[in-house]
């Protein structure tokens, strides 16, 4: 888990906004969190909850809802964006996708607390310029967007924090990044990536 203090919370004037953002996962569900204020987006925190740890699938979706409702309980988010499961050919795996992202909406709803879907691809072109892009690419040009530069362990928590920010973006609240991947690349030429 990173934690950054915002200054965003310390000024007064403009309204802020709390989005939690989410990926979720069945073995590793990333979590991010951004103040908005104006057009500034400050990082409040990121990570993930590992779940590999609970061997029946009833005690994951227990700790997914426990967890989130921690955290918005604790952060007190004004919105919640979550990232929608990819279609996959394992019926298996999509369904308990599903039912992992079904249980992290019910923790926000029983919060009352408003959410939206994200399409994978749509969050990688919001953040990125390219609805193609590696998790690597969205995890550097995060650190760009909001200044951090711990690279976390596990890139589902960039990934979340990628859907709170997409969320941003799409509400007008801010301006995505006009440039592309390509153009990040060329305006930080000693910067190498795989």
């Amino acid at each position: 888990m990173f934690t950054q203090k915002p200054s965003a919370r310390e000024s007064s004037g403009s309204k802020e906004k709390i989005i939690l953002g989410l990926d979720p996962g069945t073995t590793v569900m990333g979590y991010g969190i951004i103040i908005v204020k104006g057009n500034r987006m400050s990082l409040l925190q990121f990570g993930v909850i590992h779940l590999s740890k609970y061997s029946q699938h009833e005690l994951k979706l227990k700790k997914i809802f426990d967890r989130v409702a921690s955290l918005l309980d604790e952060h007190c988010p004004d919105e919640v964006a979550l990232e929608a499961p990819f279609y996959g050919k394992n019926v298996q795996s999509m369904l308990k996708l599903g039912r992992a992202q079904g249980v992290a909406m019910a923790a926000a709803l029983s919060r009352e607390i408003p959410i939206t879907e994200y399409a994978p691809k749509k969050v990688k072109q919001s953040v990125t310029g390219n609805g193609n892009a590696s998790k690597e690419q969205v995890a550097e040009m995060l650190k760009k967007l909001l200044g951090f530069t711990e690279q976390p362990k596990l890139l589902d928590a960039t990934d979340a924090l990628a859907v709170a920010v997409c969320h941003n973006f799409q509400n007008g609240r801010g301006n995505s990044p006009s440039k592309s991947w390509k153009a990040f690349l060329k305006d930080n030429p000693g910067r190498h990536f795989q």
